[in-house]
Order: structure tokens, then sequence, then C-alpha cells
């Protein structure tokens, strides 16, 4: 089946949207501001011969038109880091501060969780949960060359993620024991925002995968609810378009767990979501979620959403 064609009734204009995704994806780098500032990461690449663009919304996230961004001295000294742009949405949602404690849930290789912990100042405690040992290697990896001291790595399902090692020793089991002010929940998922990166993203999709990663994503979004403080943010993002992966997970989260989604600030051009598809309807509150289309920023394809946890 052609995968993108079932979302003809969601994408406003459907020729440009498809022309997009057949377009090679732009090669963007984040300016890791634990070992640098802006500043001296554009001179540095003026420096080395690279060109770079720009991007608007954000001043630390850089395109190179000419290069890959991991054949340069910034690079490798971990002044910069290869990021998808529209991969760089949900830590700014998430808005962690300094000293805050936060689970990364589904970590590896490490982009989101660098940029979490520079937004952390390196303060407070980053928790980075990956179930892939080869993953998981990356994770490490990346957050040793970012200069991120204050990420702790776990090997575990995030749908079982354990308390123990991060709960206060005198802490309650109930929600006033919860550890974390703020959770990302950046799921696995059928990665059909991917295709202009990878082409052959689509090859081996099929609707039981889809229907079937879904199960885990609830599950990992249930759990990232949790163990999030009342008031605190759990913010739940996924590369696809699919909204039995976006909006379905979301209405079954609203259902089963204490939150409420929230509004937010977007400086990209977004997509409300959506609260009917196929069959199936979903609760209001997701028109709240913002869904990134490629043909409209010149990015990969993008759903985020931002949830608040609420009393019991």
């Amino acid at each position: 089946m052609d995968v993108l064609e079932r979302y003809a009734p969601l994408v406003d204009d459907f020729d440009a949207f498809r022309a997009a995704c057949d377009r090679p994806l732009p090669s963007v780098v984040r300016v890791n501001t634990l070992k640098t500032t802006v500043e001296r990461a554009r001179a540095a690449l003026e420096e080395a011969g690279i060109a770079y663009e720009p991007r608007e919304w954000h001043d630390g996230l850089l395109a190179l038109p000419e290069d890959q961004p991991g054949t340069n001295w910034p690079y490798v000294l971990g002044w910069i880091h290869g990021q998808e742009e529209v991969s760089a949405v949900p830590a700014e949602v998430l808005d962690p501060q300094p000293g805050e404690r936060v689970w990364d849930a589904c970590a590896a290789p490490g982009s989101k969780t660098t940029q979490i912990a520079a937004l952390m100042d390196d303060t407070g405690l980053l928790v980075a949960t990956d179930n892939n040992l080869g993953r998981i290697s990356a994770l490490r990896s990346n957050a040793e060359r970012a200069g991120a001291t204050n990420v702790a790595v776990t090997h575990e399902d995030a749908r079982n993620h354990s308390l123990k090692p991060f709960r206060a020793p005198d802490a309650d089991e109930g929600r006033e024991g919860a550890p974390y002010d703020r959770a990302l929940v950046d799921v696995p998922c059928s990665c059909e925002g991917t295709i202009r990166k990878n082409p052959d993203a689509l090859d081996d999709w099929n609707l039981d995968h889809v229907h079937g990663i879904a199960g885990v994503q609830k599950g990992v979004l249930r759990r990232a609810i949790q163990t999030t403080r009342e008031g605190g943010t759990v913010v739940y993002s996924t590369c696809t378009f699919a909204p039995e992966e976006n909006e379905a997970v979301l209405d079954y989260a609203l259902d089963e767990e204490p939150c409420e989604l929230v509004e937010f600030d977007l400086p990209l051009d977004s997509r409300p979501g959506v609260t009917e598809w196929e069959d199936e309807t979903y609760d209001e509150s997701v028109r709240k979620a913002r869904r990134i289309y490629p043909h409209h920023n010149d990015t990969g394809g993008f759903f985020c959403a931002k949830l608040e946890v609420t009393a019991e």
C-alpha cells in the first residue's frame, strides 16, 4: 500500500507534502552549550571553512548545506551535535530547569538527552533509559562527548522503570513520592516522518506493526505520568504521522492516568492534533498537540504534545 496516501485526509496540501517527502533532508547541527557558546561555534565553523545557515526559530540550530555534521573538528570536540531540526522540539517544549529531576524514557542514542542536559546547565539529575544495549553504548558515548555529567543511564524497559535508585529514602509509594519534575517520552514508532532522511523507512511498514508499537507507547507514557509529581510536565513525541501512535495514545493516557493536555508555544508552522481518524474519535483536547509536516518548515515529520500531571 502507499503508506503516505493514507494521510491525504489530514494534510492541507498533499501534493506539496509528497514532494517534500521526496527531497533529501537538510543536515542540521545543534550547538552544545555545555562546552561552548553559539558565537564560538559559529566562529569555529567559519574558521574551518564550513558554511552554515542559522535556523530562524532556534539560535543554536545550524544547517550545514555543504558538510556532514560529523566531519569537522567542532563536532569531534563536542561543540556541535548532529540532530534533525524537529528532533530539537520536544526538549524545548519540556523546558527542564537547572537542579530538577528529569526522566528521558527512551533516550538512546542521546541527541535529546544531551540537549536536556544543556538546558539544565548540567545540574540536577537526568535519568536516561533505554532497553537496547547497543544503543545505550551510543547514548553513553554522546553524553561523554557532550560533557554531560548529570546523566544517569539505565538499561531497562521504560514501561517497568524502577524508581528505587532515584526515590528519596523517606518517600512513600504514592504520587507524593514520584521522583521526577519532568519526563520526556520520545517513543519508538513507525518512523514515517523520517522518510526524507531514510528513504527506505516505509519499505517494511504494516498496520500490525503500527498497532503493536502503539501498545508499547501507551505503556511508556503511562509510566512517565506515574513517576512524575503532581503539577509536573510530561512531553510525548513521535516521528510518525499515524494517529494510532499519536492522538490515540494521548486519548488512552487521558482515560487511564491523572493528566491533562496543555497548550504550548511552537515557533514552527504546525497543525493541531486530529480528533477523528477512520472509525475512531479522540478527546477534544488532543487538538492541543501539534503536528509538524515536512512541507511546512522543510523538516522531517513530527508530533508533539505536552501534558501536566494532575491530582488523583
